[in-house]
C-alpha cells in the first residue's frame, strides 16, 4: 500500500453537529460606543469602549459586571490601544495610544499606572508559566521599539509604592517590534526555560537556564539567558506592504484528553508575509539536555529541528473569495489574524473564517462572518477553557469547536500512522478500518507477525487470512493470529471459539515437535540460528502453550484435546493441560507412573474431590505414608471407611513399628477425634493391632481398655475374640470376655494358656453382690495352681488362699491328691474348726436373744387386748371442736386425742402420699355402694387410725404449715 487518502475513506464518523460553528454573542446589556481592544482568559471577557471605560464580565455568570474607568479620561491619556490578559484572568495590562500604562488585578477595579512603563509602546506579552494570581512573577514584555523588557508587577494598596518592583531590558532586536512572545517551561528542569520572539519577519527561539531568583522581586532572571545563549533564528523575506504579524500558540488540552505522540503537544503558529508557520513546540530533541543547561551551551539544532519540523501555509492554500457574480477576486488579501485550536489552525482572511487541519493541511470549514466593509478587531482564544473568539467594532463572535478531532484517525490512516489512526479511531467501524488497511500494509511488507496481531483485531475474512497465513507458510504469524483472533470472540461464540481453540492445540503441537526434532539433530532452522537459540525458543512456545490452555481452558473440548496432544506423543503437553483443567486423575496417574512422589503429593494435596483420596490412597500410602495420612486427616469431610482398603494394603509390612504405624494412627484419629462409631473403623484397628508381629499387646489393651468404658463397644465382639484367638493375643481375648460378662470363659481362657495371675485378676471382678460366682473362679484357679504344683508342696496352695478371703482349706482339700498327708496343713485345718467353733457360739447366743425378743412380743400383744381409754361426756372432737360422741369416732388411748371418723379421715386423706390417698378413696367407694364390707371397712380404719395426727408423723410433717390459714380471721392475732 503505498498510501491512503483520506478523502478515499467511507465516512464512518456519527457525529452530526458541524465541526466548527461562527455563532453572535448576544450581550444583555446595550453598548453606546464602539469596542477598542478585547480580551478573553478563564471564562472572563473584557471589554475595552473607545469611551475609556472597561467592562470585566464573567462568562459563568454573565449578569456580573465589573464597569471599570482608567484613572484619566482619553483625552489626557489617549484611547485604549491593547489589553493583554494572563490566562488564569488575574492579570491586566491596559495600554494607550499616548503611552500609557496601566495594571488591574482580578481582585481591583483601580487601575494602577506603571510608571516605570511609561512611555513604552506594548505590543506582547509572555506571562509566566507557573500562571501565579498574587502577582505576575517575572514576565516578558515586547515594545515596538524591539526591546524586550522583564518585568516583575506586584499589586500595592500603599500610595508611594510602585506596582512594578523592577523593569530592566534583557534583549534588543534593531528595527523591528516585537509581535509576539512566549514562555515554556522545560519538564524536569526547575531553572531551565524556552522562549520565542517574533517580529514580523523572523522569529527566535532561545532554550537555556535562567538565573537563580532572589527574594520576590528583587532582580532578572532571564538576563543570563539572553546574554549566554544564542538563538535560533527562521527569516522570510520582508514585503513591501504592510504585513500583520502574530505569534499564538495551542491552548492546553481538554480535561480528561490525553496526548498520543505529539500531536496533543504545544503547538505555536507565526504570522507572516510568507503565510503561517506552524510546527510542535515540544519535541524530544528540542529538550536540552542536563549538561547543556549546566554548561550553558549554546542548542542551535533545538531551534532548528522545531523549525525544520513545522510547515508553511501559504496564503495561496487558502481559496480567494468569490464576488456576487462568482468570481474570484483577482488578488489575494493577507491573512489578518491567526488561532490554533488543538488540531487546526483557524485564519481570518477577506472576511471569512477558515479551519485548516494541520497535520494534512486540508480546509474543513470556510464560512464567511463579516460583510464587505466590516473589519476585525481581534481573533482571541481562552488558553484554559478552549474556546474562541472574533471582535468587530460593535460586535462578538463566538467560534464553536465541536469534536474537532473526529477525522484525526482518518489522517493517521492515510499517513500509515496506524498506531495513532488506532488511538483516535473511535467506533468499531473506523478501528475496524484502520486494522484492515494497517494489515495489508505489513503483508505487503512481508511483516507477517506484526500484521497477524493486527488482522486479528479485524474484520477481514477468517478464510482469507487463514489462507494468506497458509500460502506464505508463516505458522508462527498464522497461530498469533488465531490467538488475537480467539481473544476477539464473545463467550457467545461457543463453536467458533472451540474450533479456533483446537486448531490452535494443532499448530502448537506441530511447532513444539518441529523445534524438538531441530534440536534432536542439531540442525540450523535458519540462517543464522543455533541449537542454543533454538532451545530457548522451545521454552517460549512451551510457556505460550501453557498460558494458553490455562487462558482458554473453557473453550477446549477435553477428549479433542487429548486426542490432539496424545497423536502427537508430547507427555509434557498432555500434563500441562490436565494440570490447567484440574485434570487430578490424569496428572496424579502420570506422577505416580514415574514414580515421583513428592510431585505426586503436591497434586494430591490440593484435592477436593473425595473420589481422588480413595482412588489414589493405597499406591501412595505404600510409598509416602506419613505424607498421606498428613493430608487425609486435613479433610474430615471424608468416609474412612473407604480407605479402609489402603490402610490394610500399607498394613501388609509387619515390619513397621506400631508406634509408626501410619494406618494405625489414621484410624485413631478416626475414633479419638472424628468419634467414628463406624465397626468398621474399630474392627480394622483392632485386625492391625492383633495381626502385628510384635508380642506386646499393649496398643490392643489400650484400645479395648478404652472402649470398655462405653455402655456398648463399639467393636464387633465376635470378631475380636476370634482375631485375638487366631493371633494367640491371650490377654486381649480374655478382656474381651471379661468385657462380656463371660468370667467363667475367661478364666478358662486364662488357665488354658497357662495364665494364672490374669486368671486370678479377672476371678476378682465379679461384685460382691454374687460372692457365689466369685468364689467358683477362685475355685477353678485354686485347682489348676494345684494340679501345678509338684507332690508335696502345699505351701504354695496356702499362700493361694490367702489371695481370696472367700476360700477356706476345706474348699481346697479336694484338689490336693489322695496321698497328701494331713499333717502338712494341719494347723491350718485346726484354725478352721476354732473359727467353726467361734461362728456357732455366736449363733447360739442371737438365738437366745431372739427367742427373748418373741416372748416380749407376745407379752404386749395380750396387753393390747386391756387398754381402753375414757371418754368424757363434753370431750370434742380435736378437728372440728363439735362434741365427739355425736357420731363414729376414734380415741387413742396413749394420748387420749378423740378425732370424729370422717373429721379424721378428711385429715389423713389431705396429708397422705398419692398411693395411700387413692387406696382411701376406692375403700371409701367400696364401701359407699352398701353390702357387707367388713373387711374394707376394718383395711380403711386402719389407715385412717393408724397414727394420732397431732403425735406422730403427719404432726411433724405440718411443722411449716403457718398459724394462721387463709380462712381464719386475722384480726384476732392482732396484739
Amino acid at each position: 500500500m503505498e498510501g491512503i487518502s483520506s478523502m478515499s475513506l467511507p465516512d464512518l464518523d456519527e457525529s452530526v453537529l458541524p465541526m466548527f460553528k461562527v455563532e453572535r454573542v448576544q450581550l444583555q446589556f446595550s453598548i453606546s460606543s464602539d469596542f477598542v481592544a478585547a480580551q478573553v482568559a478563564n471564562n472572563v471577557l473584557i471589554l475595552a469602549l473607545s469611551t475609556g471605560r472597561i467592562l470585566r464580565i464573567d462568562l459563568d455568570s454573565p449578569g456580573d459586571i465589573d464597569d471599570i474607568d482608567l484613572p484619566k479620561r482619553p483625552q489626557e491619556i489617549g484611547l485604549i490601544r491593547h489589553m493583554f490578559l494572563d490566562p488564569s484572568a488575574s492579570h491586566l495590562i491596559i495600554t494607550t495610544t499616548l503611552g500609557e500604562n496601566y495594571y488591574l488585578h482580578t481582585q481591583s477595579r483601580q487601575p494602577k499606572a506603571l510608571s516605570r512603563l511609561k512611555g513604552v509602546r506594548i505590543e506582547s506579552i509572555a506571562w509566566n508559566p507557573s500562571l501565579p494570581t498574587a502577582s505576575t512573577r517575572e514576565i516578558l514584555i515586547g515594545a515596538s521599539d524591539g526591546n524586550v523588557y522583564e518585568v516583575y508587577i506586584e499589586p500595592s494598596n500603599e500610595f508611594y509604592r510602585r506596582e512594578e518592583k523592577y523593569l530592566k531590558a534583557v534583549y534588543k532586536i534593531p528595527d523591528a517590534a516585537i509581535t509576539g512572545l512566549w514562555i515554556d517551561l522545560i519538564p524536569n528542569r526547575p531553572d531551565g526555560r524556552t522562549v520565542l520572539i517574533s517580529t514580523s519577519t523572523r522569529l527566535f527561539y532561545f532554550a537555556g537556564r535562567v538565573g537563580r531568583p532572589g527574594p520576590e522581586g528583587s532582580g532578572s532572571i532571564f538576563s543570563k539567558l539572553f546574554e549566554t545563549e544564542t538563538p535560533t533564528i527562521h527569516e522570510v523575506p520582508p514585503d513591501s506592504r504592510p504585513v500583520p504579524s502574530t505569534l499564538t500558540v495551542s491552548p492546553n488540552p481538554p480535561e480528561g484528553v490525553s496526548a498520543h505522540g505529539h500531536e496533543g503537544e504545544r503547538s505555536y503558529a507565526w504570522l507572516s508575509a510568507q503565510g503561517v508557520l506552524y510546527g510542535q513546540l515540544r519535541t524530544n530533541s528540542a529538550f536540552p539536555s542536563y549538561g547543556q543547561l549546566q554548561t550553558n551551551a549554546a542548542s542551535p539544532s533545538q531551534g532548528a529541528s522545531i523549525f525544520n519540523n513545522s510547515k508553511m501555509l501559504r496564503r495561496d492554500k487558502i481559496p480567494a473569495s468569490q464576488s456576487v457574480s462568482g468570481r474570484k477576486r483577482p488578488t489575494l488579501d493577507l491573512i489578518a489574524g491567526i488561532l490554533l485550536t488543538q488540531w487546526h489552525l483557524l485564519s481570518f482572511v477577506e472576511g471569512r473564517i477558515v479551519a485548516t487541519q494541520r497535520l494534512d493541511e486540508k480546509i474543513v470549514y470556510d464560512q464567511v462572518v463579516l460583510e464587505s466593509g466590516e473589519k476585525m478587531l481581534c481573533l482571541l482564544s481562552d488558553q484554559e477553557k478552549n474556546t474562541f473568539w472574533l471582535f468587530t467594532t460593535q460586535e462578538i463572535y463566538e467560534i464553536v469547536v465541536n469534536d474537532e478531532d473526529r477525522d484525526v484517525w482518518k489522517v493517521m490512516l492515510a499517513a500509515q500512522r496506524f498506531d495513532q489512526a488506532s488511538h483516535y479511531a473511535r467506533s468499531p467501524a473506523q478501528k475496524d478500518a484502520v486494522a484492515t488497511a494497517s494489515g495489508d500494509y505489513l503483508i505487503k511488507k512481508k511483516q507477517y507477525l506484526e500484521a497477524a496481531s493486527v488482522y486479528g483485531k479485524s474484520s477481514r475474512s477468517f478464510e482469507q487470512v487463514a489462507l494468506t497465513f497458509i500460502d506464505h507458510g508463516e505458522q508462527d504469524a498464522l497461530r498469533k493470529y488465531l490467538l488475537t483472533k480467539i481473544s476477539t470472540y464473545k463467550k457467545a461464540y461457543i463453536m467458533q471459539r472451540i474450533m479456533v481453540a483446537s486448531w490452535l492445540v494443532e499448530i502448537f503441537m506441530s511447532k513444539l515437535n518441529s523445534l524438538d526434532d531441530t534440536i534432536t539433530t542439531k540442525a540450523q532452522l535458519t540462517e543464522g540460528s543455533n541449537t542454543a537459540e533454538t532451545k530457548d525458543e522451545l521454552g517460549t512456545i512451551q510457556k505460550e502453550f501453557q498460558d494458553f490452555v490455562s487462558k482458554y481452558k473453557t473453550d477446549l473440548d477435553r477428549k479433542t484435546t487429548y486426542d490432539i496432544i496424545s497423536s502427537h506423543g508430547r507427555e509434557q503437553e498432555l500434563l500441562a493441560y490436565a494440570t490447567a483443567i484440574d485434570d487430578s486423575n490424569y496428572v496424579l496417574s502420570y506422577w505416580i507412573q514415574r514414580e515421583r512422589w513428592q510431585e505426586s503429593l503436591d497434586v494430591f494435596k490440593k484435592q477436593n474431590d473425595p473420589e481422588i483420596f480413595y482412588r489414589y490412597s493405597s499406591v501412595l500410602m505404600t510409598h509416602v505414608a506419613t505424607e498421606v495420612v498428613d493430608i487425609l486427616m486435613r479433610h474430615p469431610d471424608l468416609n474412612p471407611r473407604k480407605l479402609i482398603p489402603a490402610l490394610l494394603n500399607y498394613n501388609q509390612d509387619s515390619s513397621i513399628p506400631l508406634a509408626k504405624n501410619q494406618a494405625a494412627r489414621y484410624l485413631n484419629y478416626c475414633i479419638n477425634q472424628l468419634q467414628s462409631t463406624d465397626p468398621a473403623i474399630h474392627n480394622t484397628l483392632i485386625s492391625i493391632y492383633a495381626s502385628h508381629s510384635s508380642p506386646s499387646e499393649a496398643a490392643l489393651m489400650s484400645y479395648l481398655s478404652a472402649q470398655s468404658l462405653n455402655a456398648k463397644p463399639l467393636y464387633d465382639t465376635d470378631f475380636a475374640f476370634r482375631l485375638c484367638i487366631q493371633h494367640s493375643r491371650v490377654q486381649s481375648a480374655v478382656h474381651i470376655y471379661s468385657s462380656m460378662g463371660e468370667y467363667s470363659s475367661a478364666v478358662d481362657l486364662a488357665l488354658k494358656h497357662n495364665q494364672i495371675d490374669l486368671a486370678s485378676s479377672v476371678a476378682d471382678r465379679p461384685t460382691d453382690t454374687d460372692p457365689a460366682q466369685r468364689k467358683r473362679l477362685w475355685l477353678a484357679v485354686a485347682k489348676k495352681v494345684i494340679s501345678q504344683q509338684d507332690r508335696g508342696s502345699i505351701k504354695t496352695a496356702l499362700d493361694f488362699m490367702k489371695r481370696c478371703d472367700l476360700l477356706r482349706i476345706e474348699d481346697l482339700i479336694p484338689f490336693f491328691p489322695d496321698f497328701v498327708v494331713i499333717d502338712d496343713f494341719k494347723e491350718e485345718i485346726c484354725s478352721a474348726l476354732e473359727s467353726y467353733s467361734r461362728s456357732i457360739a455366736a449363733l447360739d447366743v442371737e438365738m437366745d436373744a431372739s427367742a427373748a425378743t418373741a416372748e416380749s412380743i407376745k407379752k404386749d400383744i395380750k396387753q393390747l387386748n386391756n387398754r381402753y381409754a375414757i371418754v368424757e361426756p363434753g370431750e370434742r372432737c380435736r378437728i372440728c371442736q363439735l362434741p365427739l360422741l355425736s357420731r363414729q369416732f376414734f380415741i387413742f388411748p396413749s394420748c387420749q386425742h378423740g378425732f370424729h371418723s370422717d373429721c379424721l379421715g378428711r385429715k389423713v386423706l389431705e396429708g397422705s402420699g398419692l398411693t395411700v390417698k387413692g387406696r382411701i378413696r376406692e375403700l371409701q367407694a367400696t364401701i359407699a355402694r352398701g353390702g357387707r364390707r367388713e373387711r374394707e371397712a376394718r383395711e380403711l380404719d386402719a389407715l385412717v387410725a393408724q397414727q394420732c395426727i397431732l403425735c406422730g408423723d403427719y404432726a411433724i410433717r405440718q411443722i411449716d404449715e403457718p398459724f394462721v390459714s387463709e380462712t381464719d380471721d386475722h384480726d384476732e392475732w392482732a396484739i
